[in-house]
């Protein structure tokens, strides 16, 4: 029986022992470290991205006016023209032939005027005199009055043969970069053989950005303007402050500006084409090429902003991990707008103006856990993303 009680009471001092060492133990983890940063609140221009495509501020098609053969070429495709400068010559032979031919006629018609000239001189006196019958003199003045007609007639025909011999060497119109020649020497060009236009010339020192807006889109950035830009002046600056993201993903360093908006709404497609201009100061821009237009399309007062990397998505539902006051992990839903900057994104619920969420470590926390927050430098992650 002694021996009974003996054992119990070493069982009972052991258990005791280790239920204190266990406590002891852990007692002394501390709790995780995780970093956090708060949210921001701030006025936030809100920005919309639009698919559109560049042009030149004059794109000019080259045509021949002239049927012929082609004969030279006088530039460096890719290469500046000035505006007169001579692009290419047509075979000019049968346009001379048909000057030297209006030159004849007008010659012809210049003798007859004088000779009907001269025969109404001397028909008028004798027609004083009634030495000749009236009827002779009106044919002598229809004669004269003819032969000035035709004459008119002969220059007119000079004159257009000239433009057309004009019209066999092709000036470019404006000062450009010209395009690549679409046609050779030999090729045989014109108006109604071909229509095949020679080459292309832009005008590439301003570019212009076609995009179109959904009608709904719009009327939103229609009654934003109206409501935040009442007088011309800022209604003038409103019109700046346009972005242009290339291709590639970079951001076109010049500023743009609406240049119009269509006077309708297309019916088939229910959208509305919009211009953008954009300063080509270093020649980067050509037409042809596909980029987006960004711009503010409305302006959230007091909006609230949490890094992306705090927001955990699932299925389009988004939460983050809240570390309160006691320093406890709250699990909570959000709401959110968009993105902004690429780096943070626009809460419209479920958070509040300087609430920590947590930024780092969120695989070491869960709701309940209790952590020791440390503030995160999110402006190093911020020049890491930038670089």
């Amino acid at each position: 029986m002694k021996n009974q009680i003996f054992v119990l009471s070493s069982v009972l001092v052991l258990f005791t022992f280790v239920s204190g060492c266990k406590e002891k133990s852990a007692g002394e983890l501390p709790p995780p470290q995780v970093k956090v940063v708060e949210v921001i609140q701030q006025d936030i221009p809100l920005m919309e991205e639009f698919v559109g495509q560049t042009y030149g501020l004059y794109d000019i098609a080259l045509q021949a006016r002239v049927d012929g053969f082609l004969e030279g070429i006088f530039f460096e495709e890719g290469r500046e023209v000035k505006t007169g400068q001579l692009l290419y010559t047509i075979a000019p032979e049968p346009y001379e032939a048909k000057v030297a031919a209006a030159q004849g006629k007008l010659a012809e018609v210049n003798t007859q005027l004088v000779k009907a000239k001269s025969d109404l001189n001397r028909i008028k006196p004798l027609a004083d005199l009634n030495a000749v019958s009236m009827s002779d003199l009106d044919a002598a003045v229809a004669q004269r009055d003819a032969a000035l007609a035709a004459v008119d007639a002969a220059k007119a025909n000079l004159e257009s043969a000239r433009i057309e011999l004009g019209f066999t060497k092709v000036y470019s119109p404006i000062t450009g970069v010209i395009g690549k020649t679409e046609v050779y020497p030999g090729d045989y060009v014109g108006r109604g053989i071909t229509n095949v236009i020679l080459n292309e010339v832009s005008r590439i020192d301003t570019i212009l950005v076609n995009f179109h807006l959904p009608e709904e889109k719009y009327l939103e950035i229609a009654r934003f303007i109206s409501d935040n830009y009442a007088d011309a002046i800022s209604e003038s600056r409103a019109r700046r402050g346009l972005t242009l993201i290339l291709s590639d993903g970079s951001v076109y360093p010049e500023e743009g500006k609406i240049r119009f908006v269509n006077r309708q709404v297309n019916a088939t497609t229910g959208t509305i084409l919009l211009q953008a201009s954009f300063p080509n100061t270093n020649m980067i821009l050509r037409p042809g090429q596909f980029a987006k237009v960004q711009g503010i399309i409305d302006n959230i007062k007091g909006g609230l902003l949490i890094p992306q990397r705090c927001v955990q998505e699932m299925q389009g539902n988004y939460n983050v991990f809240v570390v309160n006051e006691n320093d406890e992990v709250e699990f909570r839903k959000i709401e959110v707008v968009s993105t902004y900057e690429t780096m943070y994104m626009i809460v419209s619920s479920g958070l509040a103006p300087g609430e920590r969420v947590v930024y780092e470590g969120l695989q070491k926390v869960k709701s309940g856990t209790k952590v020791n927050p440390v503030m995160a430098d999110i402006s190093n992650s911020q020049s890491e993303n930038q670089d």
